[in-house]
Formats: structure tokens, sequence, C-alpha cells
């Protein structure tokens, strides 16, 4: 009996330590791997308390009272099959990258660690589990920072080495995979161009690309920039230092983390400052100061502007004349990126003819207002559109359907009060109804919807059964933001 609980013990203790950590690290791989956001700002805080608080405390609780097998049986009946279900019904599971696995590699060491340390101490109870932890978390920062700064080196050097190579940089509130998208189609008649691929604008995943798949043949490279924090985008403008930046609409979309308009307008503007700069176009709201460089993009440049389910029209002001612009992407928002294109395009030497020639071929973004249609029923996929703006004109688009509207939506996330509750008075005056996703704001949107026209979404799995039961042929369908499981 003694030589199986010397061998039981050990093992189910790294077990525990592994389950724990396993909760920690995806949690933390949603967060951006900021633990002060796990801990202060989860939007599921009991899932803190049930997975990572209670198992922790009853595991020192009950073996502090020499009755730890109860502790096991907890464990091996209760909190490993409750982590797996949890796990199975997550719709944003781990992704195995190379951090994730230097974590649990120094995780099963530090772990390892301890179990031999107390072998050869000769003692029955470990409670290190915790220490193994808080120590992995904090080595595996120490080692991404020192990976972060030598992979950052090299991606700058990379650049610099290519003199003839042109870096834009862009960013905004919302809308930075958009203009991205827009802008490199209407370059690659002329240049052979290539950008940072899909959601990719952090610091380390643009050194990343840089490092590994920028062509050695591309004559621009168009680099998204996003920012939870003031200072983010600074730092990707030290490495990669573009000669051409776009800021586009500026808004409160993160202001939880911003807290005010000024800091993320500031955070924004730091697109502004490189070294090479030639030229700079920014949207109005984002404050900035006019000079030889920056050129200031103002709504007033848009008229005319007309959007339905079939495209987009305007004329776009450029000094004392007009340029009429139409295309076939959906939403009177994208006028604006669309336009901020065009005039980047322009200053890189694409004829306007081609320009407006290629704006007149462009299509919707993927999961942003692009239409998929039925033989039955009308779909407008817009999960990746998450901000005020965009959704009320997605909405608008929607309120010009003679059939049922439908809306999918967990309203707005990374926002303030005020934005979910115009959002859910535009979905009451416009839909039929409103299934509800999410936890966030569920409560306030059902607050502005009306009874008969809403219907909570507990569980996304079910929500193909709840679309099926709950639509018919002719409607339209909105999916407006697809907030992931967590929210």
């Amino acid at each position: 009996m003694q030589t199986f609980a010397s061998i039981f013990e050990p093992i189910s203790r790294i077990l525990f330590a592994l389950a724990l950590g396993w909760y920690l690290i995806i949690n933390l791989q949603w967060f951006s791997y900021r633990f002060d956001r796990l801990i202060l700002r989860h939007t599921k805080p009991i899932w803190n308390v049930v997975y990572l608080v209670l198992p922790i405390a009853l595991f020192y609780g009950l073996n502090a009272y020499e009755t730890g097998v109860y502790f096991w049986i907890f464990f091996y009946f209760a909190y490993l099959p409750a982590l797996f279900l949890w796990y199975r019904k997550l719709d944003k599971k781990l992704v195995v990258t190379a951090r994730v696995k230097r974590y649990f590699a120094l995780l099963i060491f530090a772990a390892s660690l301890f179990e031999a340390t107390l072998f050869m101490r000769g003692e029955s109870f470990s409670g290190g589990i915790l220490t193994a932890l808080v120590l992995t978390l904090f080595c595996s920062q120490l080692l991404e920072n020192f990976l972060r700064s030598r992979f950052k080196k090299l991606a700058s050097r990379k650049l610099l080495s290519r003199k003839d190579l042109i870096v834009i940089a862009l960013t905004a509130s919302y809308g930075k995979t958009s203009l991205k998208h827009f802008l490199y189609n209407l370059l690659k008649s002329r240049y052979k161009v290539y950008a940072t691929p899909g959601n990719v604008n952090t610091d380390l995943g643009i050194a990343k690309d840089i490092n590994e798949n920028l062509p050695d043949d591309a004559q621009i490279y168009i680099v998204e920039a996003g920012a939870r924090e003031t200072g983010d985008i600074l730092t990707i403008m030290k490495m990669i230092e573009p000669r051409y930046s776009i800021i586009g609409k500026v808004g409160k979309q993160h202001i939880e983390y911003f807290k005010s308009e000024e800091n993320i307008q500031k955070a924004k503007k730091e697109a502004l400052f490189s070294p090479r700069m030639i030229r700079a176009l920014v949207h109005q709201s984002a404050n900035a100061a006019p000079n030889e460089k920056i050129v200031i993009f103002k709504d007033s440049q848009i008229e005319n502007l007309k959007s339905d389910l079939e495209g987009t029209r305007w004329d776009l002001i450029l000094g004392d004349r007009k340029v009429h612009l139409q295309t076939p992407v959906l939403g009177g928002f994208n006028s604006l990126n669309i336009s901020l294109a065009f005039l980047a395009a322009k200053e890189l030497g694409v004829s306007e003819e081609a320009i407006v020639k290629e704006i007149g071929k462009l299509a919707n973004f993927e999961h942003r207002l692009q239409p998929i249609k039925t033989a039955y029923k009308f779909i407008l996929d817009d999960s990746y559109n998450g901000n005020l703006e965009g959704m009320l004109g997605a909405i608008d688009l929607c309120a010009s359907w003679k059939g049922r509207k439908v809306i999918v939506t967990p309203g707005i996330v990374e926002s303030d009060e005020e934005s979910n509750i115009a959002l859910a008075e535009k979905i009451n005056d416009v839909f039929d109804l409103a299934l509800i996703t999410g936890a966030l704001n569920a409560d306030l949107l059902c607050s502005r919807i009306d009874r008969d026209k809403r219907k909570r979404v507990f569980d996304k799995r079910g929500l193909e059964a709840i679309l099926q039961n709950e639509t018919r042929s002719g409607d339209l369908i909105l999916f407006a933001n697809d907030a992931p499981s967590y929210v």
C-alpha cells in the first residue's frame, strides 16, 4: 500500500499541476498572455473560481488535515471530467504554438523538480504545486521577453537591409484588416505587394511574419498595427520604420483598456513616429495636426454616399474636383477605408483610372459583411465586425430587406454601455427577431429589445438548431459580431 501511495501521489500531483496549467494557458492565450487581464478583466470570473481557486484551496485544505485522499477522489472524478467538458464546449480552443510547448516543458520540469526534491528528503506531502505554477509563469515570461526582443531585432535588421522595400503601416480603432485588404488590391496591379496575414497585428506576430514569410521579391509590405495600450504601436513603428502610415477611423473600441478616447487617439498617433516617414494619411477622428508630411482626411470629402445590398456608391472630393466611385463592397462605412486606400495608391503612383477600375472589382473581406445567398435565405456574415459604427451600418443595410429580418449578436465587446444601448435600440427598430449570444451584454440588450423580438442563446452548439426552428424561407439573417465563448 505504501509503495502504491509513493507512486500514485507524485504522479497525481504532477497531473494536477498540468491540469491547472492547461486552464491557465488557455485563458492567457485568449487575453494576449496578460495575467492582469485574466484576473481582473475576465468576463466570466466564475471560471477562475471553479477551475483554479477552488481546486487549489481544496488541495491545500484537505492535505492540511491529512485527508488528501478525498482531494484525489475530487480530482479524478469531478475536476478532470469538468475541465474536459468545459474545454469541449469552447469555440476558441488552445492553439499549440511554440510558446505553449515551451510553457508546458517548463511546467513539467518545475513540477518534477519539486517531486524529486520531496523524494530525496523522504517527505510525503508537497505543497509546491502552486510554487511550480508561479515559477513556470515567471520563467516563461522571462524567456518569451528574451525571444521577443531577439525576433524583433532580427526582423528590424531584415527590413533595414531591404533598401528598396516600401513599408506601409496602417491602424485604426476598427476596420484595419479591411483597409489592408482594400489597399493590397489597389496596389497589386503595379507592385509586388505582401501584407501581414489575417489579424496579425502585434509586435511579435509582425516580427515572426517578417522573419519567416516576407518574400524576397516584395516591393511593398503592408503592416497592420494593433494596440491594447499606449506604447504598443510605437514599439511596432520602431521595429518597421515605415515610409507611409495610414490612420483610419478612431473611436471607442477597446475603451475598457485605454479608459478615454483621448488615450485611444494618442495610441493611434504613435503610427506617425517613424524616422523614414514620407507621408501619412490620417482620418480627422485621430485629432492629429496637419503638416508637410501629415494629410488629414475629412468626412466632408465623401459626398452623395449611397449603400444598399447591391453595393456602395459615393463621390470622393479631391481638391476642386470629384471622383465618382462605386464598388460591390457592402456597407457605407467602407467608403472611408476605400477612399484612404485610393489616396495611398495614388500617392504611390498607381493611375487614377486603374484605381477606380480595381475599386469596382473589390469584394467584402471574409466575415465582414460577406453576403451568402442560399436557395431560401439571404445571410450576411459580419461576424468579424465588432464596432458600433460598422454594426449600425450593417443594420441599415438590412433595413432595406423586404422580408423578415433576424440578427444573431452578442452586442459590442470591449466597448461601453452607451454603445450597446444604441445598438439594442437600433436592433429593436429594424429586426423581427434578435438571437442574443454570450453573457456579457445579454441583460442590457434584452432590456432594450421587445420581449417578443428576442431570444437568448445559451449554447453556441445549439445555435444551428435554434436558427432552423426560428427562421424560415425568405428571411435575411445577419451574424453581427461573434464573441468567443469566454465572453
